[in-house]
């Protein structure tokens, strides 16, 4: 097992090393000078239409409103990389991590925005109606037949990796949490996640969304408002943060205390990982439920769905890293949940760690939902639609193992699966670029948005 940990772990450095990094990056710039800023320029308009997307219109075709499909992505992503990932990032690579996660972001909007474009714009519709996309339909009626091993790499890892990330390594931070601030044994916890798992699931994509639209918000605003209340405390340390943030980010200046890391590169490299593994830009995930909501045209879901970057990383992930920095626990020494934990504790003695130990809950749970989905559309492209139920039964049941296991074998095996998810959806974003460039010029055009927006004419 020691030899195997090994080989795996090389594999890991390897496929989430500079080149991927680079890979990832690149491709969101390309897409973004491709469209000529227009993610960034129209990040007004993209909340507009969310709040629209609330109620779609009668006549737009799809299965969810496309509200309930961008919330059923963010339950996805806002997840254990916006607490215990931003807490790692600023831990090893300082604080100009967050800079650098800031800078992920801008730049995955264009590839969040690009994958959802394609999703919506090739998906199908299902044996029973309803509508399916993803990378894997993106390069199969995009690219052709010659391709469509590539779809199906994609489908494989993706159904796979959510095994590990999206659900047992979930239910083992749940039960970590709750067990460490609350006492609750490890299988009580796992007991009650597989019931209400099973509850959701068992309502397919509508009773994700359902459930998506409502706890989503209430995670989100009341995380935010939590931490606003501790930087309220410490107010007149944000503009030491915000200048120790930009000043880390390009300074090599060696750090103090617990720092594990000084040079520009440690803060680069740990600032884009973890902005990637917050808001998942680059993986394809986005897609597969964004195909799913209610639309007159692919440009709306992609204006809807690059909001999720925007919300994920630079509303709740910028908490997370400021809170940190402004208690100065950033440098203790402590990773993970437990500094975020740490952090929220110095400010509010004796229920801060309890409300993060409830965020992390939420936030977890929220990710086990969002990526059920996703892995149950990637395995009925490679099995068909009689696979759902039995994989939503074996779903809920990994829960319960999730909880009660040690998972750092499994973490590392999920984690490589997803850098393996993210190559052939990047592979589809640069060949098919010239389509997503032609359906957004086409749109702006035609004059689609309303008139209240701004215009992006000429991209």
């Amino acid at each position: 097992m020691e030899t195997l940990t090994t080989i795996v772990t090389a594999i890991n450095d390897f496929v989430w090393g500079p080149p991927m990094l680079v890979l990832i990056l690149g491709t969101g710039l390309y897409l973004q000078f491709r469209l000529k800023l227009m993610p960034i320029t129209h990040i007004g308009t993209g909340f507009r239409l969310v709040w629209r997307g609330r109620k779609p219109d009668a006549d737009a075709s799809g299965d969810i409103s496309p509200y309930a499909a961008l919330m059923t992505a963010l339950a996805a992503t806002v997840g254990t990389g916006n607490i215990a990932g931003v807490a790692t990032a600023i831990a090893i690579g300082g604080p100009g991590a967050l800079f650098w996660m800031w800078v992920t972001a801008l730049v995955g909007m264009a590839t969040k925005y690009a994958e959802v474009v394609l999703a919506v714009h090739y998906r199908e519709r299902g044996a029973e109606g309803g509508h399916v996309g993803g990378p894997m339909y993106a390069i199969k009626n995009g690219l052709g037949r010659h391709w469509r091993w590539l779809g199906a790499a994609f489908a494989i890892f993706g159904g796979l990796a959510g095994f590990g990330i999206g659900n047992m390594v979930q239910s083992n931070s749940i039960a970590g949490a709750l067990k460490a601030s609350f006492g609750i044994d490890a299988w009580l916890t796992g007991a009650v996640l597989t019931v209400l798992t099973g509850f959701v699931l068992l309502g397919g994509v509508k009773r994700i969304g359902a459930v998506a639209e409502k706890l989503v918000p209430f995670m989100c605003v009341g995380y935010v408002v939590a931490s606003l209340a501790v930087l309220a405390l410490y107010a007149s340390e944000i503009p030491h943060a915000f200048a120790l943030v930009f000043e880390d980010a390009f300074s090599p200046a060696a750090a103090t205390g617990g720092f594990a890391g000084a040079a520009v590169l440690m803060a680069l490299r740990f600032g884009v990982a973890r902005g990637i593994f917050s808001n998942e830009a680059g993986l394809g995930t986005a897609g597969i439920a964004q195909a799913a909501g209610r639309s007159k045209n692919p440009v709306e879901s992609g204006l809807i769905g690059m909001m999720g970057t925007f919300i994920d990383t630079l509303i709740v992930c910028t908490m997370t890293g400021l809170v940190l920095i402004v208690t100065g626990e950033w440098s203790s020494g402590v990773k993970g949940a437990a500094l975020t934990a740490n952090a929220f504790a110095a400010a509010f003695p004796g229920i801060g760690g309890h409300f993060l130990a409830i965020a992390l809950a939420v936030f977890a749970f929220t990710t086990i939902l969002g990526w059920a989905y996703y892995g149950e559309r990637c395995w009925e492209y490679l099995l068909g639609r009689s696979v759902d139920k039995p994989y939503r039964v074996v779903w809920t049941l990994f829960v319960m193992v999730g909880a009660v296991t040690q998972l750092d074998f499994v973490w590392l095996v999920a984690d490589t699966l997803n850098a393996f998810m993210a190559f052939p959806n990047l592979v589809a974003l640069l060949l098919l670029s010239p389509v997503i460039s032609r359906l957004t010029r086409e749109y702006f055009d035609q004059g689609r948005v309303p008139a209240t927006l701004a215009s992006a004419r000429g991209i």
